[in-house]
């Protein structure tokens, strides 16, 4: 079966969950292609992540956990302080990957894609950088690609997980879009402040929200989220400063944060989209994992999560011994379609209370329902 083309696998993108579901489909002995459009993999790329219990659950089964766990930051509280640093309440993270994995853990960015680049590696995979996709053709029998630097190859199945603004979306005529919410955020790694040992998040200020997560023994990753302004609108040379000046209003452990803000090139401004895909994630031979079917702002630090465990259920449904046909593909939308919207809907309600200015809103209350669905198993 591995060497037919039918049971031959193109994933596009090589992002958390192009990377995941290629260890997967590997492991089960299946022949993957995968194409990242980025020469270096991204893995560069981004300041920090806040992985939670579900999240960690699928990197476990990726077998890449005692790496993960070797590189991040581990913790079990989320503080909500004022913007002077007074602490208002101190909630318990929701174990979401079970007991014996811990409730959240922070890490660099970099430092994750990297270990998954590692696994990919090491899992016997094609990988080519710095190519895309230009073309898809399909029949009954697989998909015909043809792809940037010329050469072409036919598969049984494709697998689009090329992100937010994914050009395979695009080319199987899902005509949904990413839209921006009326958020945007700044972020950048700074020096574990003395202390910071969870995420605090400030609501108000200058500010929608401004927050901080650990993610190693010695690093940090901060935010604050204000209201979109067109990017054009600030120069890139600035970022440090527009970030620093929107830090510099808050108390607790950011002054000691903001002292670090001074490099432009080290801060990343961007956008919050939303995106949901409704009906199927698939046409034909083409199925979308990942940002490509669905996006949220990072309110609740789900996006991620959400992008492993459709890799995890679309690779548990291709090893199952079915056919890939229609229904197989129908099903993993049909499996992951009503907790993905719990999650965009709830990460969106958030965002929306900052935007209205609803100052009674029961925040700790909406994250912890959310949380409490997602212990059960994807």
């Amino acid at each position: 079966m591995a060497d037919s083309p039918t049971h031959r696998v193109l994933v596009i993108g090589g992002g958390a969950s192009g990377n995941a579901v290629t260890i997967l489909l590997r492991r089960a002995g299946i022949t993957v292609d995968l194409i990242e459009a980025k020469p270096d993999w991204n893995a560069t790329t981004g300041s920090g992540i806040t992985l939670q219990g579900n999240a960690l659950r699928v990197l476990r089964e990726l077998g890449v956990w005692e790496q993960v766990s070797a590189s991040g930051f581990p913790f079990g509280t989320l503080g909500i302080t004022t913007p002077d640093g007074t602490v208002l309440h101190v909630a318990e993270d929701i174990k979401t990957g079970g007991d014996d994995l811990p409730a959240t853990l922070g890490m660099q960015r970099p430092r994750l894609q990297q270990i998954l680049i590692d696994a990919v590696r090491a899992s016997g995979a094609t990988v080519r950088l710095g190519t895309t996709a230009e073309a898809l053709k399909q029949d009954a029998d697989g998909v015909s690609v043809r792809f940037s630097d010329g050469t072409e190859g036919r598969y049984g199945l494709v697998i689009g997980a090329d992100g937010l603004n994914s050009a395979t979306r695009a080319a199987i005529g899902i005509t949904e879009r990413a839209e921006p919410t009326g958020m945007a955020i700044w972020r950048i790694a700074a020096p574990r402040p003395e202390g910071v040992e969870r995420t605090d998040l400030a609501y108000g200020g200058p500010a929608y929200i401004a927050g901080y997560t650990p993610t190693s023994e010695n690093t940090i990753y901060a935010f604050v989220v204000e209201g979109c302004r067109e990017r054009t609108s600030i120069d890139p040379a600035a970022y440090a400063d527009e970030m620093r000046r929107l830090a510099q209003a808050y108390g607790g452990a950011w002054p000691e944060i903001t002292k670090h803000i001074t490099d432009p090139t080290k801060v990343n401004y961007t956008w919050f989209d939303r995106l949901l895909v409704e009906g199927s994630w698939h046409r034909g031979r083409v199925v979308l994992i990942g940002d490509a079917a669905h996006c949220c702002p990072p309110t609740i630090a789900q996006g991620a999560a959400m992008s492993l465990e459709d890799a995890l259920v679309l690779a548990e449904l291709l090893t199952s011994g079915r056919d890939w046909d229609s229904e197989l593909l129908q099903n993993y939308y049909e499996r992951r379609v009503s907790r993905v919207r719990t999650v965009v809907e709830a990460s969106m309600q958030i965002g929306q209370w900052q935007l209205d200015g609803v100052r009674d809103a029961d925040i700790p209350g909406l994250i912890g329902r959310t949380m409490t669905l997602l212990k059960e198993l994807p």
